[in-house]
């Protein structure tokens, strides 16, 4: 019995170990990987301040962490969403890559790249509700998606550079779409140009995700039912669109179809 006891802490220390390496490695070189060194930090100053027994700033830290806690956990629901959904994967190696997350690679690779150069865009992910209107008064391509095509087609020097893309299922329906403007809104700010308040005005109308990129500062935002996040870092971008898009039903041989999943 004695010999039992002596193993149950190597046991522990083995599932600690295991569970801890397995958490660094899904937010290494991540936004949320700051979010953990704070935390640690955190939990060195709170043991800190127990050992000195010093009894005004725990409490202020035990009220701080009560607060945090709700607030990571909105803040950052797409992103521990994703955690979770990973928990029941078998292995790296054993992954199956769906059509979603190579969708998802070439996508999140085109977006940042245009970010880097400060080309502006503005992209329509069809969800539900069908752009067909807004798709037959542009230019219709219904081309493969590519992320070489998606690029050149918010090149300055093109006469297609002007609007939105719209993307159905893998295809790149059409470019130069035009758009209606938002409406008055509390989201409206001064500093928004007219793509921003288009993308935003899509976003009120309809259940499409509506992803931008700006041309004066580079920084990505997402628009979705009239609510626009703005400066999206692209860990946080793929995880705010598998939230969106939950591919239940997606399998390695399917065709990768957005209409088929279902909206959350």
């Amino acid at each position: 019995m004695d010999t039992a006891y002596i193993y149950i802490p190597i046991i522990e220390i083995l599932i600690m170990t295991v569970a801890l390496n397995w958490l660094f490695s899904f937010f290494w070189n991540t936004r949320t990987m700051d979010l953990l060194l704070g935390f640690v930090v955190f939990l060195v100053f709170l043991g800190v301040v127990s050992w000195l027994n010093l009894p005004v700033l725990k409490k202020i830290m035990s009220h701080i962490a009560n607060v945090a806690v709700m607030a990571v956990i909105i803040i950052f629901q797409p992103e521990l969403r994703l955690a979770i959904s990973k928990l029941s994967v078998k292995g790296r190696k054993g992954r199956i890559i769906t059509d979603l997350d190579k969708f998802l690679d070439h996508l999140a690779h085109s977006i940042y790249r245009m970010s880097e150069k400060r080309v502006g865009a503005l992209i329509l992910l069809e969800n539900q509700d069908s752009l067909e209107e807004f798709a037959r008064r542009s230019v219709l391509l219904n081309a493969q998606f590519s992320s070489e095509l998606l690029e050149s087609l918010f090149v300055t020097t093109t006469p297609l550079h002007d609007g939105a893309v719209i993307i159905r299922n893998n295809m790149i329906v059409s470019a130069a779409t035009i758009l209606p403007l938002a409406e008055e809104s509390s989201q409206l700010t001064r500093s928004m140009g007219t793509r921003h308040r288009a993308g935003l005005g899509l976003s009120q109308i309809t259940d499409s995700l509506v992803i931008l990129v700006s041309e004066e500062t580079g920084k990505v935002s997402i628009a979705r039912d009239g609510i626009m996040t703005r400066g999206v870092k692209i860990d946080r971008f793929k995880g705010i669109i598998r939230s969106v898009f939950n591919p239940t039903k997606v399998s390695i041989q399917t065709r990768f179809n957005p209409l088929k999943w279902i909206a959350k």
